[in-house]
This record gives structure tokens, C-alpha cells and sequence, in this order.
């Protein structure tokens, strides 16, 4: 099939038109992303980022926030007296309290293993037991794992759910105890 024509002729700058205002307008108009939901909810758009901060106890510039004490040329620290800054009056204290309480609240561990590899190992020391060379002549060694190999997802296994792991050597045993 032909080209159309015209699509391999090269496009003309426009001189005319002034992008420098196209651009100004568009980042005026964007309001600034804000991740912290205690900030988005205490957040007054009529104000600027650094009153919307002061407001709420929080920097925003680490460097003024805490200046680096000026040294001399003897190595000693020059002491200042403080009236250098004038001190801020925080109308949001809460903001900051919720996000040291959210701070301090212990993380939940949502490592998991995934299903197959969980099967895997417990097919493994059910049928062999600590037998980590027959576990890894087994035709269930789809990815042929060496013993070391096998003994590390054991491992992991026995991290990751210990209490599950006793509960299945412990039913292990019973079934054993149950045959004989």
C-alpha cells in the first residue's frame, strides 16, 4: 500500500504560541500530592506549603529546621542565643501526635510463602522425613533441588510458620504412633 501523503514531511515549530504561560498556568492549577492522610485532612489550600506546615509543627526544610551549629577555627562551637528564630505558634498539634502514634504501632510481618512452595516442603517431610538426599532423587523435585537446596526451603518453612511446623511434625509422629 502507497503512504499517505504528507505523513513523512517534517512538522513546523509554531513560534506563536507561548509555552512558557502554558506551563505556569498548568502548575498553578496542580495542588501538591499528599500522602499522609493526617496531613491531607489538616491541609488549607487558600494557604502556602510552608504556612500549611508551620501550622501543623511539621518543617519544610530540614536546614532551617535544624541548622548546623557554626564552627570556629579552632574547632570549638559557637553558641548562639536562640533569638535568631522567632518561635512558631502550632494551631494543628494533632496532626503530628497522630502521626507518631501511627509511628510507634508495632509493623505486621505480611511475609508469606506461596501455596506451592508450602505443599512442596510438607510433601517432602512427610514422605522422607530429614532424608535430604531422597527428597532430592523424588520425582516430586520438579526444579531438581539439590539437598542443600530442599534443606534451605525446609528452613525458611520452619521461620516463616513455626508453630504450623510443630503441629504438622507433632501429626507426623501421632500417624506413625497410630500405624505401629
Amino acid at each position: 500500500m502507497p503512504k499517505a501523503k504528507g505523513k513523512s514531511r517534517r512538522q513546523k515549530y509554531s513560534y506563536n504560541v507561548n509555552r512558557k504561560r502554558l506551563y505556569r498556568s498548568a502548575r498553578r492549577r496542580a495542588a501538591p500530592r499528599i500522602a499522609c492522610s493526617h496531613i491531607r485532612h489538616a491541609w488549607d489550600p487558600t494557604k502556602s506549603v510552608a504556612q500549611n506546615l508551620a501550622e501543623m509543627g511539621l518543617a519544610d526544610d530540614p536546614n532551617k529546621a535544624i541548622p548546623i551549629p557554626k564552627k570556629t577555627l579552632l574547632g570549638m562551637e559557637v553558641e548562639s542565643d536562640g533569638r535568631g528564630q522567632g518561635k512558631k505558634i502550632v494551631r494543628k498539634p494533632y496532626v503530628v501526635n497522630e502521626m507518631e502514634y501511627e509511628a510507634s504501632l508495632p509493623e505486621k510481618k505480611s511475609n508469606t510463602l506461596s501455596r506451592d512452595l508450602i505443599d512442596y516442603v510438607r510433601y517432602m517431610i512427610q514422605n522422607h522425613g530429614e532424608n535430604y538426599k531422597e527428597m532430592a532423587r523424588d520425582e516430586k523435585n520438579y526444579y531438581q533441588d539439590t539437598p542443600k537446596q530442599i534443606k534451605r526451603k525446609i528452613n525458611v518453612y520452619k521461620n516463616f510458620y513455626p508453630e504450623e511446623y510443630k503441629d504438622f511434625v507433632a501429626s507426623l509422629k501421632q500417624e506413625k504412633m497410630d500405624v505401629q
